[in-house]
């Protein structure tokens, strides 16, 4: 598989787990919904991965990683955010080994600062 189709790949999944998340916190499935999310940001990332390293990316799921592995400047607010989303990530996985979601209203704070950065993403594709 060359680069743009490497790329497109991670890139269009991205795509469909971020209407995923919009779905389920719309139906108020806050746990369901931020797993997606982190899915959604884990891919696009993953995309960037791809397009410094020529090489598939890794199979991990700590977005603070892959913004290393990919080379991209994280912010503290960035940061602070994906932080967030990779318990998010672990939540959806374990959901009766951690706390309970949060607030609809923190969850759509999360999307909120989560659409930020795709959108710097997206930009830098």
């Amino acid at each position: 598989m060359n680069a743009e189709k490497h790329i497109h790949y991670w890139r269009t999944g991205s795509d469909e787990d971020w209407e995923m998340a919009e779905i389920a916190l719309e139906k108020g499935k806050i746990r369901h919904g931020l797993f997606f999310l982190h899915l959604a940001m884990e891919k696009l990332i993953k995309a960037h991965v791809f397009r410094v390293t020529g090489d598939p990316p890794p199979k991990i799921h700590n977005l603070l990683t892959l913004m290393q592995r990919a080379k991209l400047p994280v912010d503290q607010k960035t940061g602070e955010c994906l932080s967030e989303l990779n318990t998010h990530c672990l939540e959806g996985r374990y959901a009766d080994e951690v706390a309970p979601p949060p607030s609809p209203q923190r969850a759509e704070k999360i999307m909120q600062q989560a659409q930020e950065i795709r959108t710097w993403l997206l930009n830098l594709l």
